[in-house]
């Protein structure tokens, strides 16, 4: 038999050309050996869509199934109806099937998907930063209208939930978006439903959010239901129309600005007192003070963003100061990574909050003898303290 030599007509065992082509020869079949043992480690995975509907998860023209396909060009994605086949390197197409998952959880339990949501998921942030747990609506706090599930959404809004069952006033501080006050109202909603309580009173502050209004026409309530609008919307999502109309006209439901708390007791009553950032000293003093034997409380703010006068100093920062070692009293603080809004939402407030550092080290470097509600004000920025 030939050998591979003659084959290729070279007639000295060791001649150079014969011992350069030999490792030319080598070489490719090392090449090729490599390239075959990675198609070994090549995956199929098929998933099937069961119990939504595919077009949720694709989007229109399949805007969010390219998202995906383009963050992973490595991997072939090929979908069919309410099949999706994911081939490429094995560790990759796991990825992506985790990623198929995560979306089609979120499809599951809010019964749509946002196209941030994909975007955030691709990004390997969760928007939802599900709290697992073995019976999915054990994180339920009430259903809404449609049966929709109002749950907590993030660990710290679980947190909140779990903070408002075991104390009777909380204080839940954080920026924007956070979903601080949804919370509250789906926990005072809840309780409402459950008989815990006889009545919902939600109240703020009517402080115009840096800019002024002038006249505003109508009677009492239309003037003061433009600073109350965010309240009945978060209502509005949990009661159905008629239901609200009826609790708010028998005054079970009540919403009004925070003067008209002045000389009350709320007893049997789940209250929440939203925008505290804007109150005063005296007036949180007031309001703290109106609460009855039998009565909760769920304190919301932000303290990046007062729009008391510049001289006025907010009273939510000397109330969580007073009251942080009071037995039955809570503070939580929300942090941007707990934003459930827009995806860019998150980013913003992060922008906003490095920048305030940065002048702060400028112009008001730390001092031994600071104030403790400097702490409090950092830790707003910082990591969250449950």
């Amino acid at each position: 038999m030939p050998n591979i030599g003659e084959v290729l007509g070279l007639s000295s065992e060791n001649s150079p050309q014969r011992m350069y082509t030999c490792h030319i020869l080598k070489a490719n079949i090392i090449e090729n050996s490599i390239k075959t043992k990675e198609k070994k480690y090549q995956s199929d995975i098929v998933l099937t869509l069961d119990g939504i509907d595919p077009r949720e998860l694709y989007g229109a023209k399949n805007a969010k199934l390219n998202l995906i396909k383009n963050a992973f060009p490595e991997v072939t994605i090929l979908s069919r109806g309410s099949q999706i086949k994911i081939t490429g390197e094995k560790k990759l197409a796991q990825k992506v099937k985790s990623k198929f998952e995560a979306l089609i959880k979120i499809i599951r339990e809010n019964n749509e998907l946002p196209k941030h949501a994909v975007m955030d998921i691709v990004s390997d942030f969760n928007p939802y930063n599900h709290v697992s747990s073995s019976n999915d609506s054990a994180n339920v706090i009430v259903y809404g209208n449609g049966g929709k599930k109002i749950k907590a959404r993030t660990r710290n809004q679980k947190r909140l939930v779990e903070l408002s069952e075991t104390n009777d006033i909380v204080f839940a501080l954080g920026p924007a978006g956070t979903g601080k006050t949804y919370t509250a109202v789906a926990l005072a909603v809840r309780a409402l439903k459950n008989r815990l309580v006889k009545k919902i009173i939600l109240t703020r502050p009517a402080v115009e959010a840096g800019e002024s209004l002038g006249f505003l026409p109508g009677d009492l309530k239309d003037k003061v239901d433009p600073y109350l609008r965010p309240l009945y919307d978060a209502l509005e999502d949990m009661l159905p129309t008629d239901k609200l109309a009826q609790f708010m006209a028998n005054r079970t439901i009540e919403v009004a600005p925070l003067a008209f708390m002045r000389g009350r007791t709320l007893d049997n009553a789940f209250i929440i007192l939203d925008e505290a950032q804007n109150t005063t000293n005296m007036q949180l003093k007031m309001f703290l003070t109106r609460l009855g034997p039998s009565a909760k409380c769920i304190i919301t703010g932000d303290l990046s963003q007062i729009d008391l006068p510049r001289r006025q100093r907010s009273g939510l920062i000397d109330g969580i100061d007073i009251l942080s070692n009071i037995d039955g009293i809570a503070t939580l603080f929300l942090t941007a990574d707990d934003v459930v809004r827009h995806r860019l939402v998150k980013a913003i407030i992060k922008a906003y909050d490095q920048k305030k550092n940065i002048e702060n080290a400028v112009h008001s470097p730390a001092k031994p003898n600071d104030q403790k509600h400097g702490d409090v004000t950092s830790n707003l920025s910082g990591s969250a303290t449950d």
